[in-house]
C-alpha cells in the first residue's frame, strides 16, 4: 500500500507471537544479506514491551546462532535521560533481553549515554555514527521503531522540534508529556536506513494506525508520518488486532 506519499508494506499477523516470529525472521534474511554484501549488519534497536519480546525470542537457541553476532553492530533509535542501569532505560532493557545473551563484541554495542547532559549525549551519539559512517548519511541496515498510542516514534514527539529536524542525525529534547529530557535519532538519520521496520501490536494501537497509515499528513501533530527512506524500504509488522480499522 502506499501510506502518505510513501510505499509501505504492511504486513498482518494473526497474533502477536506471530509478529515476533516474522520479525524475528525478517531480522535474520537481513543479517546474512548485509554480511554477505557489506560484512556487518548494522541494526537500530527501539525500546518497549514489544521489542522486548523479540529480543528475547533472538537470544534463544532457536534464533542466536542464525546471526553473526561477531559481525554485528547494535544503535539505539532513542534513550530516556536516565542512568544505564535504570529500569526505565532502552539500553537496559535489550541488554537484559538479549546483549547479554549472545557473543556480540561489548565494542559493537553503540549505547546513547542517556545519564550524560543531553546535549551533550545527542552531540556525543551523532560523533559516534560519524565514526560509524563518516560524512554520511548514516546508512543503517534496519531501524526496529515502535508507535505509540499519540502517534510518537523514536522519541519524535507531536509539536517538537525534532520531528522538523533536517540536518542533525541526534537531538536531546525535553518532552513535557512525559515529564523528561529524550534522545533521539532523527528523520534524516531514520530515513536513511536501507529498511525501516514499524512492529506494532494490539486494539489499542488500531485507531491510531489507521490515522498514521490513511489520514492526512501532519507530521507534526503524528510524527510516525515522517518516517519515508528515501532510498530503502519501509515495513509495517502489524497484527490483526491493530489493522482492524484500515479500510474503514
Amino acid at each position: 500500500m502506499t501510506a502518505n506519499g510513501a510505499k509501505a508494506e504492511v504486513v498482518t499477523l494473526s497474533s502477536r507471537d506471530a509478529v515476533t516470529v516474522a520479525t524475528a525472521d525478517a531480522l535474520v534474511a537481513a543479517a546474512a544479506e548485509a554480511i554477505a554484501a557489506r560484512g556487518r549488519f548494522l541494526l537500530v534497536l527501539s525500546g518497549g514491551s514489544t521489542p522486548k519480546a523479540l529480543y528475547e525470542l533472538l537470544a534463544t537457541p532457536a534464533y542466536a546462532p542464525r546471526i553473526d553476532w561477531s559481525r554485528t553492530h547494535v544503535f539505539w533509535g532513542d534513550e530516556r535521560c536516565v542512568p544505564p542501569d535504570d529500569r526505565s532505560s532502552n539500553y537496559r532493557m535489550a541488554r537484559e533481553a538479549l546483549l547479554d545473551r549472545v557473543p556480540i563484541s561489548p565494542e559493537a554495542i553503540h549505547r546513547l549515554r542517556g545519564e550524560d547532559q543531553p546535549a551533550a549525549a545527542a552531540a556525543a551519539y551523532e560523533e559516534t555514527l560519524r565514526g560509524v559512517f563518516g560524512a554520511g548519511p548514516p546508512r543503517f541496515d534496519v531501524v526496529l521503531l515502535g508507535m505509540g498510542d499519540n502517534g510518537h516514534t523514536a522519541s519524535l514527539f507531536p509539536h517538537l522540534k525534532a520531528v522538523r529536524e533536517t540536518s542533525r542525525w541526534v537531538m536531546a529534547e525535553y518532552v513535557g508529556e512525559v515529564s523528561m529530557w529524550r534522545l533521539t535519532l532523527t528523520p534524516p538519520a531514520l530515513n536513511a536506513a536501507a529498511h525501516v521496520l514499524f512492529v506494532v501490536v494490539g486494539a489499542d494501537k488500531a485507531a491510531m494506525l489507521k490515522r498514521v497509515l490513511e489520514g492526512p499528513q501532519d507530521i507534526d501533530l503524528l510524527p510516525a508520518q515522517v518516517i519515508a527512506p528515501t532510498d530503502g524500504a519501509l515495513t509495517w509488522m502489524v497484527d490483526s488486532a491493530a489493522t482492524a480499522k484500515l479500510g474503514t
